[in-house]
């Protein structure tokens, strides 16, 4: 197995050059620095990374505890945290911790354990152990797709967030569907405690209110996120004495949930039922109706929560910020319309909050 020794040689340089190539702790003058990749490349030289770690006190590799990871959204988040993290060398440690607070704070120490450099974190809907940890230890962090408020509620955040747009785009659903004349609105809500849950809701409630339809709490109902959740409290609502004509439901889990009720009571949609759902997928359009939806930029999500650890590694002192990034109201036929093409986002630009 070639050494670093034999890169020297091979380069016509010293060892210490090769190190500073290699770990980046020099400025090396371009053409020796390309005399030592090519030398690299041609014996096949595979650095030691923990003997890199050790020198650097850097493994270049971030943790990422991201829950649901079967969830067709979240998938497609660690497609672009792995691409952008590949990209800028760093190798990726995953851990699910399953929405459960104490397991998220375990699966987060062994990544702590495991000398990652920083971590990518979706927190759970109470994730105070999470903040304290990651406090204590001074572990470079963004948090993705859920933001946490500051403990004071000065608004400010401890650590760097990204997400997408939540209400906004809840709230364009709702009034499309008031638009085309439904007055009873129901909302299949995620996981109480949630920020994004919590968004929703105010999305929401926010459409209504500029639809001028009253709000009935009976129409607001929690799925917990999940299939199973989706399904129970769907079928609650088709129980009601007076049940909605209209549904928005807030994940694409619950969506498959809502719609096993509707087959299973023979109703369809949208003849007996309007449908709205946040979060786009793969297949949305490919059943019948196609479903309109509000899709989320995961890929952009995962690749910006990497690009702002890594400047966060590089200016550990600065303020930290939230960045919110547009969703896509993407228009097809569930919710009662005929076969429209795609609109424009819902956000032109995205938001940057200090």
């Amino acid at each position: 197995m070639p050494t670093m020794a034999d890169v020297a040689r091979s380069a016509g340089v010293s060892v210490a050059t090769v190190s500073h190539v290699l770990n980046d702790t020099r400025p090396v003058l371009p053409h020796t620095r390309q005399a030592v990749l090519d030398a690299v490349e041609e014996l096949g030289y595979t650095p030691n990374t923990l003997a890199r770690s050790l020198v650097t006190s850097r493994t270049r590799s971030i943790g990422l505890a991201v829950s649901a990871i079967s969830n067709p959204y979240f998938t497609e988040i660690l497609q672009g945290v792995e691409a952008a993290a590949l990209e800028q060398g760093y190798g990726l440690l995953i851990a699910d911790p399953h929405d459960d607070p104490g397991h998220e704070r375990e699966v987060v120490r062994l990544l702590h354990e495991r000398r990652v450099d920083g971590m990518i974190v979706a927190p759970s809907a109470d994730p105070s152990a999470l903040l304290a940890f990651l406090g204590r230890h001074r572990v470079p962090a963004v948090f993705l797709d859920r933001v946490v408020n500051a403990p004071d509620g000065d608004g400010a955040p401890r650590f760097d967030q990204v997400c997408a747009e939540g209400a906004e785009p809840t709230a364009q659903l709702v009034t499309h569907l008031a638009g085309l004349g439904h007055r009873r609105i129901g909302l299949v809500a995620g996981r109480p405690g949630l920020s994004t849950t919590r968004e929703r809701i105010t999305g929401y409630r926010r459409g209504l209110a500029a639809a001028g339809v009253p709000h009935d709490e009976r129409l607001l109902v929690h799925g917990d996120s999940e299939a199973a959740g989706g399904e129970r409290v769907t079928a609650a609502l088709l129980s009601l004495a007076v049940p909605p004509t209209a549904l928005v439901t807030a994940n694409n889990a619950m969506t498959i949930g809502a719609l096993r009720a509707l087959r299973d009571r023979g109703l369809s949609v949208p003849g007996d039922l309007a449908l709205c759902c946040f979060d786009d997928f793969p297949w949305a359009d490919l059943f019948s109706p196609r479903l309109t939806a509000v899709a989320q930029p995961s890929r952009e999500l995962g690749a910006r929560a990497v690009e702002m650890l890594l400047e966060r590694l590089a200016a550990p002192d600065r303020p930290a910020r939230t960045v919110r990034l547009p969703c896509a109201f993407v228009h097809r036929t569930s919710c009662g319309c005929p076969e429209q093409p795609e609109q424009a986002p819902v956000m032109v630009h995205e938001r940057t909050l200090p």
